[in-house]
């Protein structure tokens, strides 16, 4: 019994740690975003750095782990980019 009070306590106390933390806030920022999506700016570039399209609104970025497709939904739209530079920013 005296284990698990002691467990209890020291995972309160970590977490009372981590409440502070920009590890905590950016665990946050990504739970909030998978589940509602966050206002963000998405730029499309070609590989010349001329615009292609730009898209607004309330939206979750996935990529794939080798950097080339991006893909989001919009406005009840699935898009995906491949092989073209895109930066998103949150709004």
């Amino acid at each position: 019994m005296k284990k698990r009070i002691t467990l209890i306590i020291a995972a309160v106390l970590l977490l009372c740690g981590l409440v502070g933390c920009e590890t905590w806030d950016r665990l946050m920022k990504d739970t909030s975003s998978s589940v509602n999506g966050l206002k963000r700016t998405a730029v499309v570039y070609d590989q010349n750095g001329n615009v292609i399209k730009t898209y607004k609104g309330k939206f979750d970025v996935e990529i794939n782990e080798y950097g080339n497709k991006v893909k989001f939904d919009i406005d009840g739209k699935r898009v995906m980019i491949n092989n073209a530079v895109v930066i998103v920013e949150e709004d």
